[in-house]
């Protein structure tokens, strides 16, 4: 064998083990296509709830076959069960203590920290109807605000997916660049649970669209719901400070204070400190020093708002100008829960962003035909 032969036999099964991986990784997350989207009249989007739309999503249930799967690769057993626990079972539980006489405490407490402006005490916190209960499942949730990013029955869990797939992906790239060999736990914890009680504050309500969101600490109170939750379920530290970095990061003394901010809310929620549960430096100005490199890996990751903010409030437009002309829709079926049912179970069964791709290739037109393909006009 020449020295040659030897050297192009090793680059063949170095080629051979990337295509591999990428066959392996497809298999875990199969490509979208058409082909898996039902049709239905435009009459059984009314009769169809969040979970009903969601069983009939290929889309969404790939998507959560993807994080089942990811989940099961995290190598520290006792952080992949609770995890998992908390998307199989995303209850606030760290609501019963604020709701048994606590509440008002904590509000006041936030006020003088100037991390909750606007909220007054009785709208503080989303409602719980059952506190041994989630208010939905992680899989049913919306992915944000009604006219914001994948804000649809199942968009929570598409968005996170294709988050960790990004973050992953980051992970990969920092690793092969820069010789980093990152903790592939946090990154996918933290990301995983990075928008965990989107499904506590987006409730459905009966017309069709989500409760809305008020800010806490300067941003969607989901986030600090979110990182408090973590806390309060036992993960690491450095799994709860990556996940605060989702909103923003670390790299000026500006951002880094929104991050602390965030963790000293969180941290007032649960009655605890946060510097001597590790959430911040000493001094509880910064986060714990040195700033590790999973908490930008984390903010990075979640960073598809960028596009699918924007797509989502271009596409709503043109998708009520089609269902007035297409669907015989009124004015008002345009703002109340007809439309809201025709938009949900469209974006939950091919995404707003797919949705959104098309149009931008194809114009009005060529979104019409899609959407009567899949939704047929009365």
């Amino acid at each position: 064998m020449t020295e040659k032969t030897a050297v192009d036999r090793r680059e063949f099964m170095r080629l051979g083990m990337a295509a591999g991986t990428v066959v392996m990784a497809a298999g875990v997350l199969p490509g979208f296509s058409w082909a898996d989207v039902k049709t239905v009249g435009v009459d059984d989007c009314l009769a169809m709830s969040p979970a009903k739309m969601v069983d009939s999503s290929k889309v969404v249930q790939d998507a959560w076959q993807y994080l089942q799967a990811t989940l099961a690769t995290i190598g520290d057993a006792q952080v992949r069960k609770v995890v998992a626990g908390m998307i199989a079972d995303p209850l606030p539980t760290f609501y019963a203590r604020l709701a048994d006489g606590g509440k008002e405490g904590v509000w006041n407490e936030l006020t003088a920290e100037k991390l909750i402006e606007g909220i007054a005490l009785a709208d503080f916190l989303p409602p719980v109807a059952d506190r041994k209960k989630s208010p939905q499942p992680f899989i049913t949730a919306p992915g944000s605000g009604y006219q914001s990013h994948h804000s649809y029955p199942g968009g929570l869990v598409t968005h996170t997916a294709l988050n960790v797939r990004l973050a992953l992906a980051i992970h990969q790239c920092y690793q092969e660049t820069y010789g980093a060999e990152l903790d592939r736990d946090v990154i996918i914890a933290s990301q995983v649970l990075h928008d965990i009680h989107k499904g506590w504050v987006f409730q459905w309500g009966d017309d069709g669209s989500s409760r809305t969101e008020l800010k806490l600490a300067g941003t969607g109170e989901h986030h600090v719901y979110s990182i408090a939750e973590s806390i309060a379920r036992g993960l690491p530290a450095e799994i709860c400070v990556a996940q605060a970095c989702a909103h923003n990061h670390p790299g000026t003394a500006k951002d880094e204070a929104e991050v602390v901010g965030w963790l000293r809310a969180a941290a007032i929620l649960l009655g605890i400190d946060p510097a001597a549960k590790g959430l911040l430096a000493a001094n509880g100005k910064t986060l714990p020093l040195p700033r590790r490199m999973e908490n930008f890996v984390c903010h990075l990751g979640d960073h598809d708002y960028v596009l699918s903010v924007p797509a989502v409030q271009w596409l709503l437009p043109e998708m009520q100008a089609i269902a007035k002309e297409k669907y015989r829709m009124s004015d008002d079926d345009l703002h109340g829960k007809k439309f809201n049912a025709f938009r949900n179970y469209a974006f939950s069964q091919v995404t707003a962003m797919t949705l959104y791709h098309h149009y931008s290739t194809s114009g009005r037109a060529g979104l019409a035909e899609k959407l009567t393909a899949m939704i047929v006009p009365a």
